[in-house]
């Protein structure tokens, strides 16, 4: 299982989320009466399980004294009408807090079981599926620890840890090389990746020393003509077109990476049942 995110991170986040969904108070939690009460969380459906730790922050922030007994882990397989987990607490806490510790299981363990969808596609090749920096607003660095729950590979976090440069970079840059150039200056240490569009400008970026090159909207022959031309020299990584249905093609062109934006914005949250009882 891939290092879970900082505590202090994960609880501002269910700080935030249960500010938005409880504000100044749970009105209908008030028809409730006091006291104890067990709920038992299932899946609908087979997938990879992801949020853990999101789910119970959820409760302990609600009732102290709320505990919940995991049967599944991150990145754990599920089948579907699995019990993945069981909470004992307050009523009150569990009914209001359903919600917002739903969300956040549903939402990664959706990222995690798309990730684990595509890397198990070109599991038979030496490639590497990466996300990319379209993330739901707020939740970057939980999606990315769910994309490696699900066996894929984290590309940069954002703009601060790695340099891509893009079209527009170059054209203000004015060359493939002189953006090359200052880029290795100004992000000594970090990644520096440009991407082309063409195998003529393939050539300019090999020729300029890029240590890493993204070809972008390749199709899969010229993505095999890129990496024979590379020989080697510089990471290959594609982007653009590229779906669970065609991505064993595109990996088996030889390129070292596919990066998929879908994994993280296109997601379908998992389906997960929470049934509510009085002990």
């Amino acid at each position: 299982m891939p290092s879970a995110l900082p505590a202090a991170l994960i609880a501002a986040q269910v700080q935030g989320a249960l500010d938005e969904d409880v504000g100044a108070g749970d009105l209908t939690v008030l028809l409730v009466p006091e006291g104890p009460a067990h709920a038992v969380l299932s899946t609908r459906e087979d997938g990879v399980l992801c949020g853990c730790a999101w789910f119970d922050e959820v409760f302990a922030q609600l009732d102290a004294r709320a505990r919940v007994s995991w049967q599944a882990q991150d990145g754990d397989r599920i089948a579907a009408g699995t019990v993945l987990c069981e909470i004992d607490g307050s009523a009150r806490a569990l009914l209001t807090g359903e919600r917002t510790a739903i969300n956040f299981l549903q939402t990664l363990s959706g990222t995690a079981t798309l990730a684990r969808r595509y890397a198990d596609a070109i599991a038979h090749t030496r490639a590497q599926i990466l996300d990319t920096r379209k993330t739901l607003p707020g939740l970057r660095l939980a999606q990315k620890y769910a994309v490696r729950c699900g066996g894929c590979t984290n590309h940069r976090i954002g703009l601060y840890d790695g340099v891509l440069i893009k079209e527009n970079h170059i054209a203000a840059a004015g060359s493939i090389a002189h953006a090359i150039a200052q880029a290795a200056e100004i992000a000594a240490g970090r990644m520096v990746e440009i991407e082309v569009e063409s195998l003529a400008e393939l050539a300019e970026a090999l020729a300029a020393g890029a240590p890493r090159i993204l070809l972008d909207n390749f199709a899969p022959a010229d993505l095999e003509a890129a990496v024979q031309y590379n020989a080697g020299r510089a990471l290959l990584e594609a982007s653009g077109g590229i779906t669970l249905a065609n991505a064993a093609r595109y990996a088996e062109t030889g390129v070292d990476f596919l990066s998929v934006g879908e994994i993280t914005k296109s997601l379908r949250a998992l389906d997960l049942s929470l049934r509510f009882s009085r002990p």
